[in-house]
């Protein structure tokens, strides 16, 4: 299983190094007008309250049109003391225009965490609501039978031209238990967080400070607390935002 999770993270590095060597911004060649690019919303680290200490990112690379395009979404937490995975999720989706704000997604989706490892069919929608709340909702069925589903919203607020403060929020919910993987049902954790960033190079590199907490529910928060889990955490947050 540990060699698993480093080849997992080593795929994943890799595969955004090599990206990075031939794209440009979000760039478009004029035959076809196919885009493709990386951008890494969250590159950070987090120190805890408890004393934790994680490396994490959010990110995706994409490839396609403005009719379709394929995007490879890959998120994680590391933890940095005591070198393992907390958690490690990787999708890959096909995308496709559904109104003039909003793409619906389908595809596949696997995590390799702390435990059993699991295969999930997705489905989502991701766009841009009113009053330019930046969500995208998903629901998942994995190779088990069990349901479960995500929304997640951010938003920017312009301070300046370049300072932009983000508060930002995430919610699962669980449709049936998974005891395997430490999942409830019910809604089984989610996360709020606020980051201040400065725009250096045109939304292309972006540091920034923030804050974050994360918290389990319900069912989920009883498995955690069984193993001796923390059923919620601060983090102070220190990383950027990166787009190839």
């Amino acid at each position: 299983m540990r060699n698993l999770k480093t080849a997992s993270l080593s795929l994943v590095l890799f595969l955004i190094g090599v990206l990075s060597i031939f794209t440009t911004p979000a760039m478009a060649q004029e035959q076809g007008m196919t885009f493709y690019g990386i951008q890494l919303e969250q590159l950070e680290i987090r120190a805890g309250d408890e004393s934790e200490s994680l490396a994490v990112w959010d990110g995706d690379a994409f490839f396609g049109t403005d009719e379709i395009k394929a995007r490879w979404i890959s998120e994680g937490e590391y933890d940095t003391d005591a070198d393992q995975f907390e958690t490690l999720e990787n999708q890959l989706v096909g995308q496709v225009p559904i109104s003039t704000f909003f793409d619906a997604k389908a595809g596949v989706r696997v995590d390799t965490p702390k435990g059993a490892d699991r295969w999930y069919g997705v489905l989502g929608v991701t766009g841009l609501a009113p009053q330019w709340f930046e969500v995208d909702a998903n629901v998942f069925l994995s190779e088990e039978g069990d349901a479960s589903a995500r929304f997640e919203a951010e938003y920017e607020l312009l301070l300046t031209n370049r300072l932009i403060l983000t508060p930002s929020a995430e919610l699962d919910v669980a449709f049936s238990e998974d005891r395997e993987i430490g999942i409830g049902s019910g809604f089984s954790k989610g996360e709020i967080g606020l980051r201040l960033s400065y725009d250096i190079v045109d939304r292309l590199f972006s540091p920034y400070l923030g804050i974050v907490h994360e918290q389990k529910f319900g069912n989920t928060k009883n498995l955690a607390e069984e193993e001796g889990e923390d059923a919620s955490s601060w983090f102070a947050v220190v990383g950027t935002k990166v787009v190839f």
